[in-house]
């Protein structure tokens, strides 16, 4: 039995390993740095570089790197080792403040958006001193942030500590206004659900779909799937169990709070949630979950899949993002207390919350936009794309109340009476829970429910950070100016209600009645990824980023171009993917198959008095879908060529939504149909039936 306690953090240098290992004025700076933004020092630097790499030494770390996230989504790493030639062909291990705070990597090898030419090569990595360095592989990883060699932000992470600030200063103001005099800095949360599946890696390996584009492009629905509901929450399986055990703890070791693992609704599906974390911290603990998921089931002969929908039928995987805000002295500012009707500074944050929803509804819908998250976004286990917000009965019940300017009579609490006697009473919630609401209120926090399992959710949090800001910005204008701040106060919450209300919605997000319903209230419903880019580029857009120095003109350009182009190229891979297989393995199975079929017939009719049975009715129904599955081919692969035409991005992403992904639809079915008739020692792919058994 590990030492958990001993365990964790155990490969971070974290507060503790810093405040052990450098002089007090240094730790002193440092912290001081971490805490207000101020300057670091290049002598501060030098001390702390050579402390931690005294401490990553002795952890047996013989490289250092500078890790960050430019726009592919996922992370990035050079290896530097510590070495220095000392003479008489002799080393020793050394590492400056330079080497620490700044690297140099590529910037022209990374998605750009055009803010790079191939010529322009220089980029910066600049050390994110509020994130703690840990060591993985004897490797020191130093999270950074990256940059252009003018100054534009080439990753995730730097923008999402410019939403984090936006967010601070606008807040602070509004505290300010409340007489909180304490809280220096205001703070976003988060804590982020993970969904994945696990499949054996041999049957994994006979999938090149899988392999090439992280989900089946092709696959007969099984005789079972999660029809039963057997799979939820049921008991976790030994090689599960024993590969969730050595997860748990590299994550420990790297100071992640995994907190929460169980099987999801899928077959072969699971989650892993952990604690909150500051957002910036958090976004750097989930890619490296991502990362340890991966790496931790291929040690256990499994494949860990994190497409959002790697198999058709079955539900997808998300990702859901509870997001909070809070003081640096530890006040959570979404807490609604024992009597919300009169808690006036929530109800501001949270009509603030509501406002920004509401009128970046579109953006919102952007930051969860892939072609993966297509696939899911409006089947039954994931939201609409329609955004919307739950606020539970009693919340809804308070803003109606405040809204009329009628009382409002607080809700007594009533213990849960099951009707067993043994069992023990607890009190009941006052408000029901939503799981098909996009944002729901789950008592102090926002759960943000869109995001795709293979998301950074840097993303979706620059977005929020942002949009709030933006509408307490507009709260703390018109207060500080207000000649009687509780009436000005009690009107501005009254009257965002009033204007914003149509974005709350507690009932049933997969009905029918609701997408009518969003529509006759005026909410958008941006069906694909498509549809919803360009709202990221609006002259709307673009007047919230610049103004909260969150993305200049050119950075929200470039991304819009990387996203576009993402698009592109995915459904271009699993297109020619989809090509590939069909000509070097689909129609082979088929060939094979009906010769078979043909020598038996042949057999059978040279015996003499022959009728037509089961072999010749099969034969002649896979020769008929074997001239579809030809025919079909044909027609996605003029799709692919004709893509080659079109220059202008916009036109190439509707190309493929429309025409592209409606071929690879229209062979899927033809292939997943021939699947259920050919012979099983022909066909060339593991089926779901025999993916699911892990």
């Amino acid at each position: 039995m590990k030492d958990v306690p001993a365990l964790f953090g155990s490969m971070v240098f974290n507060d503790a390993v810093m405040q052990e290992r450098l002089p007090k004025d240094i730790y002193k700076a440092l912290k001081k740095t971490m805490k207000e933004g101020t300057h670091l020092e290049l002598d501060v630097a030098n001390v702390v570089a050579n402390a931690m790499k005294e401490w990553a030494v002795e952890k047996g770390a013989t490289h250092f790197t500078h890790w960050f996230q430019p726009m592919t989504g996922v992370t990035a790493e050079k290896h530097d080792s510590f070495i220095s030639p000392c003479g008489n062909g002799k080393v020793i291990m050394e590492f400056s403040g330079k080497e620490l705070v700044r690297g140099e990597p590529d910037a022209s090898s990374f998605p750009s958006g055009g803010l790079r030419a191939t010529f322009e090569a220089r980029g910066y990595t600049v050390w994110d001193i509020t994130s703690y360095a840990f060591i993985k592989d004897g490797t020191l990883y130093i999270p950074t942030a990256f940059c252009s060699y003018s100054g534009e932000a080439l990753d995730k992470k730097t923008p999402l500590l410019r939403s984090m600030e936006a967010l601070d200063k606008q807040a602070i103001r509004i505290l300010r206004l409340f007489g909180n005099t304490a809280a220096k800095r205001v703070i976003t949360t988060v804590g982020p659900e993970q969904e994945y599946f696990l499949i054996d890696k041999e049957k994994y390996l006979k999938r090149p779909d899988l392999v090439i584009t992280g989900r089946t492009l092709f696959g007969a629905q099984p005789p079972k799937g999660q029809e039963l509901e057997d799979h939820y929450f049921g008991s976790i399986k030994p090689r599960i169990s024993a590969f969730m055990k050595d997860l748990e703890e590299k994550l420990w070791e790297v100071g992640v709070l995994a907190k929460t693992k169980h099987n999801e609704v899928a077959p072969a599906q699971h989650e892993l949630a952990p604690i909150f974390s500051t957002t910036n911290i958090a976004t750097d603990h989930n890619q490296l979950t991502m990362e340890l998921l991966r790496s931790v089931a291929d040690k256990h002969g499994l494949a860990c899949l994190l497409h959002e929908k790697p198999f058709a039928g079955v539900n997808g995987s998300g990702k859901h993002v509870n997001w909070s805000i809070s003081t640096d002295n530890g006040i959570n500012l979404l807490e609604p207390g024992e009597t919300p009707y009169e808690n006036a500074q929530f109800l501001l944050f949270l009509t603030a919350v509501i406002k920004a929803v509401d009128e970046y509804q579109d953006l919102l819908r952007v930051s969860v936009a892939s072609a993966g998250n297509d696939h899911r976004l409006g089947a039954n286990e994931a939201p609409p794309a329609i955004v919307s917000m739950f606020l539970g009965e009693e919340l809804t019940e308070i803003l109606e109340a405040i809204e009329s300017g009628s009382s409002y009579q607080s809700k007594e609490k009533h213990n849960m009476e099951i009707g067993v006697t043994v069992l023990p009473h607890f009190p009941k919630d006052t408000t029901d829970r939503n799981r098909t609401s996009p944002f729901a209120f789950t008592g102090n926090k926002f759960e943000f429910r869109m995001l795709g399992s293979s998301f950074s959710i840097a993303g979706p949090n620059i977005v929020l950070n942002t949009i709030v800001a933006e509408t307490l910005r507009e709260f703390a204008d018109i207060l500080e100016n207000a000649t009687d701040f509780k009436a000005e106060l009690a009107a501005l919450i009254k009257k965002t209600i009033k204007e914003h209300k149509r974005i709350v919605f507690n009932g049933n997000n997969y009905s029918e009645e609701w997408v009518e319903e969003a529509a006759k209230r005026g909410l958008s419903n941006l069906k694909n990824t498509v549809e919803a880019l360009p709202a990221f580029i609006s002259p709307k857009s673009i007047e919230l980023f610049t103004k909260h120095h969150v993305f200049t003109e050119k950075e929200i350009h470039s991304r819009y171009e990387i996203l576009l182009e993402n698009y592109c190229k995915t459904l271009r891979i699993e297109a020619l993917t989809m090509i590939n297989l069909v000509k070097r393995d689909i129609i082979p199975a088929c060939v094979s198959y009906q010769n078979e079929l043909t020598q038996l017939l042949g057999a059978k009719k040279s015996l003499g008095g022959y009728e037509s049975g089961l072999e010749e009715q099969l034969l002649g129904k896979i020769s008929g879908l074997s001239s579809q599955l030809i025919d079909r081919l044909g027609k996605l692969e003029q799709a692919v060529a004709d893509a080659k035409t079109i220059s202008e991005l916009l036109d190439l992403a509707n190309h493929y939504r429309n025409n592209v992904l409606g071929a690879m639809s229209e062979l899927r079915l033809i292939v997943d149909e021939l699947e259920t008739l050919v012979a099983a020692k022909y066909w060339p792919l593991p089926t779901y039936a025999e993916m699911f058994i892990v």
